[in-house]
């Protein structure tokens, strides 16, 4: 009996392979995996890697106008899945001179997205002080809408020299802002995670803030003087650090905004030092010995 029982099962068995082989190849695939029992230890194929979602407003864009010094004027526009065009708008202020403005990065919360805006009031107060006001603004976004609000949540007087006609220089990173004026013979560092500020600079001769540069990676460049006169420039990281300092102008591209001349005052050009080009090993060579 238990021989019948095996001519029988090697004859389906039989059978099936040659079914499989009649298929195409896609089916065949499909079938073999079908027959295929669960491995024990429940290794398998795994599944394909989730893509992260884009942000919910990746489609949309804010503007800002600065047609009134005392104000800016801000425009939602773009597209949502059901529509597009524009959508909110508003203003902030006021100031005695909006002189600079830079948005922070962006989080995410479902259909909610949040981030800081931050204006420098380069005119303040008297007219000479500067201030910087910290807004969040909130885009709420809908398959039809997005409704923006833009709050004042922190000012901060910053110890630089302002006034009527005063330029105001800044540039960020993901954790630091960096801020100086044309009249102020020092900048300013301010965490963006408590507002704390330290300061940067000088040096003798004492010599203005010329240009704030800063690049995708983080790094920031703060230059003084220029233009003919005596120059110098510092370096930092992407960790608010330190990294570099010497003489002369130097600024660092990032891949959106380009630097333009006109944007960098007295900013001049400077000279490439020998030791400025020398390499410092963070640790010694491993070499070997030999006769």
């Amino acid at each position: 009996m238990s021989k019948i029982r095996m001519q029988c099962t090697s004859a389906i068995t039989g059978l099936l392979l040659v079914l499989i082989m009649a298929l195409p190849a896609s089916a065949q695939t499909s079938t073999i995996a079908a027959t295929q029992a669960v491995r024990p230890n429940g290794i398998g194929i795994l599944p394909l890697p989730l893509l992260p979602r884009p942000p919910p407003d990746i489609n949309l864009y804010t503007t800002y106008s600065f047609g009134n010094p005392a104000s800016i004027t801000w425009v939602v526009c773009g597209r949502t899945t059901e529509s597009e065009g524009c959508y909110d708008s508003g203003s902030m202020g006021p100031f005695g001179h909006a002189g600079a403005i830079i948005e922070g990065n962006e989080v995410v919360n479902n259909n909610t997205v949040t981030r800081n805006v931050y204006v420098v009031d380069d005119a303040a107060g008297s007219g000479a002080g500067v201030t910087l006001y910290v807004y969040q603004k909130t885009d709420a976004v809908t398959s039809s809408f997005d409704t923006t609000t833009i709050t004042l949540t922190n000012t901060v007087a910053l110890p630089l020299t302002g006034g009527a006609n005063v330029t105001t220089y800044m540039a960020a990173n993901a954790g630091y802002l960096f801020i100086g004026t044309n009249l102020s013979q020092g900048a300013v560092e301010v965490q963006k995670a408590g507002l704390s500020i330290g300061t940067i600079g000088g040096f003798s001769p004492p010599m203005n803030v010329s240009a704030i540069t800063a690049n995708k990676y983080g790094y920031v460049t703060v230059n003084f003087g220029g233009a003919g006169g005596a120059s110098g420039f510092y370096a930092f990281g992407p960790n608010g650090g330190s990294v570099e300092d010497g003489g002369g102008n130097e600024n660092v591209v990032d891949t959106m905004n380009a630097i333009s001349t006109a944007n960098l005052g007295a900013n001049g050009s400077s000279e490439i030092s020998a030791s400025r080009m020398q390499i410092r090993f963070k640790k010694a060579a491993q070499g070997t010995t030999g006769n």
